[in-house]
């Protein structure tokens, strides 16, 4: 994080040259985004405090932020040459092949990567799914899904479920298949596991989530509580990344907040996450309802730790990744 602090300035001078013209100043637009963020946690309504010329501004320039420092960070940290990186079209969805030595062939990792759905991408989380192929001895399929503010639910939903069918038609099965996500990518893996069930497609062996987002009702959880703690998503201006992925979309849609859902016949879940996560309840919340409903749910807590720690290279990261490991090992038993 410090290099990554360290050559950001860097980075906001290269977006205005490949931007050309400044269309915002990007100083002022993120003042304006931390007030807005302040007055979010006081519960105002700030449906409409960016325009959407903000709102896609602001996205661009996180984009391209992430995606200079994780070019920057592969080749401070190169992947092992022995590791084949295979681009690919899924049925139109672009997505990428990440195959570790060891890993076994006919199982599939199916990834989605975080970002709020308005950021992160294949390249930007290729350090760390790289790191769970290794950990879980599989070809790991990480996905490009779609992103808001230019393309809203339901389309992250559309790309991840036509993934998960092409790769049933291109003969892997399903039981040999886990689905994960960490954060938004965490609400679109649950989420595809309910539209699976909707449309009567075999479910896959399991599925485990890192920090996943299951909710959107924020009073009275620790999505205000921990904003003080979340040394991440407590400045990051969230109150509009919700709003440009919803669209409009009704909150209490199981397909967008998979706690409202029928979660009957899931197959087996492992959520993990830190109590000082603004998101602590959504992993919370969800597991007690889906043991409810007859699921074979897990979670696993930690204290103290930044959300998503699990990439962070922490004794605690190792320890996570590590019961990740067991509870694949434990699903192909």
């Amino acid at each position: 994080m410090d290099t990554y602090l360290n050559v950001r300035p860097k980075f906001i001078e290269s977006f205005y040259k490949k931007e050309g013209k400044k269309e915002f100043d990007y100083e002022s637009l993120m003042q304006k985004v931390m007030e807005g963020n302040e007055r979010s946690f006081k519960g105002e309504d700030m449906s409409d405090f960016l325009t959407k010329d903000e709102q896609l501004f602001i996205a661009k320039f996180l984009r391209f932020s992430g995606e200079s420092g994780s070019n920057y960070l592969q080749k401070k940290y190169p992947i092992n040459k022995n590791v084949k990186l295979e681009p690919i079209h899924a049925d139109g969805v672009p997505a990428e092949w990440q195959i570790v030595p060891g890993a076994k062939e006919e199982r599939v990792l199916l990834y989605f990567h975080g970002g709020g759905f308005i950021l992160g991408s294949v390249n930007g989380h290729r350090l760390s799914t790289v790191l769970l192929g290794m950990v879980t001895k599989m070809r790991v399929l990480s996905v490009d899904y779609r992103l808001a503010p230019e393309h809203p639910h339901p389309a992250p939903l559309e790309d991840s479920t036509t993934v998960y069918k092409w790769l049933l038609s291109e003969g892997f099965k399903a039981k040999n298949i886990i689905i994960a996500g960490d954060s938004a990518g965490g609400n679109l893996t649950l989420t595809t596991l309910l539209k699976l069930k909707e449309d009567g497609i075999s479910m896959p062996a399991g599925a485990f989530c890192l920090s996943p987002r299951t909710l959107y009702e924020i009073e009275n959880t620790s999505f205000l509580k921990n904003a003080e703690t979340d040394v991440f998503l407590g400045d990051s201006g969230l109150f509009w990344w919700s709003e440009a992925h919803l669209s409009g979309t009704d909150p209490h849609d199981p397909l967008v907040t998979p706690i409202y859902g029928n979660l009957k016949g899931l197959p087996s879940l492992l959520l993990q996450v830190s109590t000082s996560e603004m998101l602590y309840d959504d992993s919370v919340l969800f597991v007690e309802k889906a043991k409810a409903a007859g699921v074979d749910a897990s979670l696993e807590e930690w204290d103290d730790m930044m959300h998503v720690f699990q990439y962070f290279g922490l004794p605690e990261s190792k320890k996570a990744l590590d019961n990740i490991g067991k509870f694949v090992q434990r699903l192909f038993k």
